[in-house]
């Protein structure tokens, strides 16, 4: 695996150990195998949004945290310039901007989403995620064909959708690369 993984594995063990946790807590709350807890912990695999978003909110720790080892320091405002967001590659075919990265305590996370095309995932199965909170994602340019709670529907540019975050729910490009603004609030802060 490459060096940003290991380096994120190694924020999340020491948190976990710090914290005293257990593997089998971490397993349970994401809803995986211990072993297949152990396997991202050790670096064997890369991380998902989902993955990342619930081990910070279990750590009680920002998010940029975990990706960067570095904690948010602006509290008025921040400003983040077109293509200058946090990086985040967390999912295959999905290519994840932190526009929120910078300042502490908020709460949401805001993400300028790009979901290349891939004709055989607009037709097959879609990968569902669950995480607390609430979300809105809002389609900027092309289309996505999304599900929440088994219902379906294509959603195109302009439209949006706001939902419950805690029921199972994912995402796909449909007919060309599809860019989408997400905002994930989590509701832990005030």
């Amino acid at each position: 695996m490459n060096e940003k993984i290991q380096d994120i594995a190694d924020r999340i063990k020491g948190m976990r150990d710090v914290l005293e946790i257990h593997e089998k807590e971490m397993a349970d709350l994401l809803d995986i195998s211990v072993d297949e807890y152990l396997s991202y912990e050790n670096a064997q695999r890369d991380f998902t949004f989902t993955f990342l978003y619930k081990v910070a909110n279990r750590f009680g720790i920002d998010m940029t945290d975990l990706l960067t080892g570095r904690s948010p320091k602006l509290a008025e405002y921040t400003i983040v310039r077109s293509g200058e967001g946090l990086p985040i590659e967390r999912r295959k075919g999905f290519t994840y901007q932190s526009l929120s990265y910078n300042f502490k305590d908020r709460i949401a996370e805001t993400f300028l989403v790009t979901a290349k095309y891939d004709g055989a995932a607009a037709e097959g199965e879609i990968l569902m995620s669950t995480h607390r909170g609430q979300e809105f994602d809002h389609v900027i340019k092309g289309s996505m064909r999304f599900v929440v709670d088994g219902h379906e529907t294509v959603l195109n540019e302009g439209d949006c959708v706001y939902y419950n975050s805690g029921l199972r729910h994912g995402m796909t490009a449909v007919g060309g690369d599809c860019i989408f603004l997400a905002v994930v609030m989590n509701g832990r802060r005030s």
